[in-house]
């Protein structure tokens, strides 16, 4: 059970979610808030909960912040030395990753080093270096518990299960994102603003595009297999358009466990917050008589070509996950900025795929050389 607490990625959308689900439980206390620019909604933050860190992505929105919260008694640090100072304080028993991309990873393992409870909803660490996080927290004894929807229903369908040899299959359901059905001519002229409108879930706008090109599945596949240390090919995706099944475990007897619930992600926040117990939660329960019929369908790796590229990224190994990640952040960042189109985005991954150079066991050095190796080769492809 939580009870000091240190959020990366307040002012995003799981770190306000987190932060709703700590104001009905009045037991937790926040030690720790980061940010990235936001400073107008960090100050409300640290007006309401009165962390002793509070951290900013630069040096000049740390002093915004400082001005702003003079008269608090908190302290505000900015940049990556920030980040780490908030995963490691000294306090916090459990650490919310929920930062986007590789900017996670680095605050990740250390918090992992303290012996911290890692809540984890930054997907990116996994897929670029789930090896090595993996293994570190093995060592260190530190907990990892998903956060992600699709990764706490596969903790949840396996609390019971006693060894990984008991499953033959997970499958990570998808809701098939904004653009399900829909064939290349016509994804040919979607928008962005077509882009960001997901069917079931408000998130922040870079998952919200990986959930319409379904890289956002290929990522959790790779995740799922850091997690559970199980091959690709005992990994499947289906789409459910409902997304009220959050995945589902197959066992080698033909028994198949799925874990249910509306779509709200204080859900997993506040599992991952009271683990092993379970506590009442704002989020309204799932009614069965009005939730509508549950589909499932293939996915169409054909039009949205995203999810196979991540798959033969999980099949390469090495720096291909560092590569496609990193290739895929830049990418999406152009498509937010409207300097390219949405069939550009995994054409630039599939580029630096196929450019950049390939290492089979990469340390943490080369992962993060890799990372920005991928998104140099974006921007040289334009």
């Amino acid at each position: 059970m939580t009870k000091y607490l240190s959020i990366l990625g307040s002012t995003g959308s799981i770190g306000r979610q987190t932060l709703e689900v700590v104001e009905q439980m009045p037991e937790i206390k926040v030690t720790a808030l980061t940010a990235g620019t936001n400073v107008e909604r960090m100050a409300r933050q640290c007006r309401q909960f009165l962390p002793e860190l509070a951290v900013m992505a630069d040096e000049a929105s740390a002093k915004a912040l400082k001005d702003a919260i003079e008269d608090l008694p908190i302290r505000v640090l900015w940049g990556m030395e920030g980040l780490i100072a908030a995963a490691e304080q000294e306090q916090a028993d459990t650490v919310v990753t929920a930062v986007v991309g590789m900017l996670g990873l680095k605050p990740t393992l250390a918090a992992i080093r303290k012996k911290k409870r890692i809540a984890l909803a930054n997907k990116e660490t996994l897929v670029c270096a789930g090896e090595l996080v993996m293994q570190a927290a093995k060592e260190c004894g530190a907990e990892i518990i998903p956060v992600d929807s699709e990764h706490s229903a596969i903790f949840q369908c396996l609390m019971g299960s006693r060894s990984k040899e008991e499953i033959r299959r997970l499958i990570l359901t998808c809701s098939g994102g904004p653009f399900f059905g829909k064939t290349r001519q016509e994804l040919e002229t979607v928008t962005k603003a077509d882009a960001l409108r997901h069917p079931n879930w408000k998130m922040g706008h870079k998952i919200t595009i990986d959930c319409a090109t379904l890289m956002n599945k290929g990522l959790e596949v790779i995740e799922a297999m850091r997690l559970y240390d199980l091959p690709l090919s005992q990994v499947d995706v289906v789409i459910h358009r409902q997304s009220i099944i959050h995945s589902l475990v197959e066992f080698v007897d033909g028994a198949v466990m799925a874990q249910l619930g509306v779509p709200d992600m204080r859900v997993p926040v506040r599992l991952a917050m009271t683990y092993p117990d379970r506590a009442e939660n704002p989020a309204a329960p799932l009614d069965l008589l009005t939730c509508g019929p549950l589909t499932f369908h293939e996915p169409d790796v054909e039009n949205f070509p995203c999810l196979a590229l991540a798959r033969q990224a999980a099949l390469m190994g090495g720096t291909a996950c560092p590569v496609l990640n990193g290739a895929n952040e830049a990418a999406v960042a152009l498509y937010l900025q409207d300097a390219i189109g949405f069939y550009d985005i995994p054409r630039l991954v599939q580029k630096a795929m196929d450019t950049v150079p390939f290492i089979q066991t990469p340390d943490l050095e080369e992962i993060l050389q890799a990372d920005q190796a991928a998104r140099q080769a974006v921007c040289r492809s334009l």
